[in-house]
């Protein structure tokens, strides 16, 4: 995985980026086109630093997204293809199921909504009530709670590592170190520019993440997107405190904000997660708040779409931001769930940043988002459930190729 120098180097297909969507298409493309030459080219020194290593590793059911998305269709379709490839693999994952929780009357409506939202996206689910929410999560406080079966949990840096060996198996090249600054398309071809040299490419696909929207930039195909990205916090349970949660327990999605708010997640190695809030991260790569970089202040100042985000959450916005500034207000949130939880039972985690993408017209884009311009794919919005649609997310970009 050492960079790679080289002056006029030759692909049938580039890769810009090696987290787990860029891995799994490379993948992918060479199972699909055996002999054919793949390089994927990462900036940083080894794949999945990012989202791919720093998500909250659950293997997501596809029960949130709207009906007839492409997150609704790829999270059902990926859940499935992902538990396969690990089962195949033998990759540590379980189906270990989760509790949507509604904590008071006024969340059942909601809760009955969320119910029909999964029957539309053929997802197994059961509203319970307070009796046997006790039974299965016996320290959850709620009224009712939305079963869902077949949410679970998985160690994505291990899927990474049985992609990348066998795309190098398949004569695949991981470039590390190596950032694209430049492309140049041609009627054949799209000429590379990166740190390490030059490559000529049949086709590019751009899985940049964090910095999709600048990669898609430099071949005039952003489409109008941009990325803003958001922090999400977590804390983690001490060890002695781990039996307050059996497995994951979210809260009813508040809809005055387009994120679901602090959930409590059992990690594949037996750690309890809890989290993540969503502040605004002051750089790409922001995963505290004394990361600021002066390039993604000026975007922030003049996106006027997050301006006008800013004006319609700025209420719940502000509680995100005083979560993360004060331990005892992220705790009161996680006792709504799970009352018994105290602030000494949480040390810090590892945070993460979200590359969520603003759309054209100043929105936060909600669905996946995948442009096409002459011989390059651009993934311009893959957040959750990216993840857990990965194989599935792969094998729409290489199907789109081989066309």
């Amino acid at each position: 995985m050492a960079s790679i120098s080289t002056s006029t180097a030759r692909a049938d297909l580039a890769v810009v980026g090696a987290g787990i969507i860029g891995l799994a298409t490379a993948r992918r493309y060479l199972a699909d086109n055996p002999g054919r030459r793949v390089v994927i080219c990462e900036a940083e020194e080894r794949p999945g630093l990012h989202q791919t290593g720093r998500n909250s590793g659950v293997l997501h059911s596809g029960v949130y997204y709207r009906p007839g998305s492409a997150k609704a269709s790829l999270a059902v379709a990926g859940r499935s293809s992902m538990v396969e490839f690990c089962r195949e693999r033998g990759i540590a994952h379980e189906v270990c199921s989760k509790m949507i929780v509604a904590v008071d009357g006024s969340e059942r409506e909601r809760l009955a909504v969320l119910a029909e939202r999964a029957a539309s996206n053929d997802v197994a689910a059961e509203l319970i009530d307070a009796q046997r929410l006790a039974e299965l999560e016996p320290y959850c406080a709620g009224v009712a709670a939305l079963l869902v079966p077949s949410t679970g949990i998985v160690d994505y840096s291990a899927v990474c590592r049985a992609l990348i060996d066998e795309i190098e198996s398949a004569g695949g090249e991981l470039w590390t170190d190596t950032s694209v600054v430049g492309l140049a398309p041609s009627a054949d071809r799209v000429r590379i520019t990166t740190t390490t040299g030059d490559l000529d490419a049949t086709w590019v696909v751009n899985c940049a993440g964090l910095r999709c929207d600048q990669v898609a930039e430099l071949a005039g195909a952003s489409g109008g997107y941009r990325i803003v990205p958001f922090r999400g916090e977590y804390y983690e349970l001490v060890p002695e405190r781990s039996h307050l949660v059996r497995n994951l327990i979210y809260p009813v999605p508040d809809p005055s904000f387009p994120f679901l708010g602090v959930h409590l997640t059992r990690m594949i190695d037996g750690t309890i997660h809890a989290g993540p809030n969503a502040v605004l991260a002051l750089a790409r790569e922001g995963y505290r708040w004394s990361d600021v970089s002066r390039a993604q202040l000026r975007e922030h100042l003049t996106n006027r779409g997050l301006w006008r985000l800013a004006r319609r959450y700025w209420r719940t916005g502000a509680g995100e931001v005083w979560r993360s500034l004060s331990k005892a207000a992220f705790t009161r949130a996680l006792q709504r769930l799970v009352p018994d939880i105290e602030a000494e039972d949480l040390v810090r985690s590892k945070a993460g940043v979200r590359a969520q993408a603003m759309d054209p017209a100043g929105e936060l884009e909600d669905d996946f988002a995948v442009t096409v311009a002459g011989r390059s794919t651009h993934v311009l919005n893959a957040p959750s459930p990216a993840a857990t649609s990965s194989l599935e997310i792969a094998k729409m970009i290489v199907h789109r190729i081989d066309r």
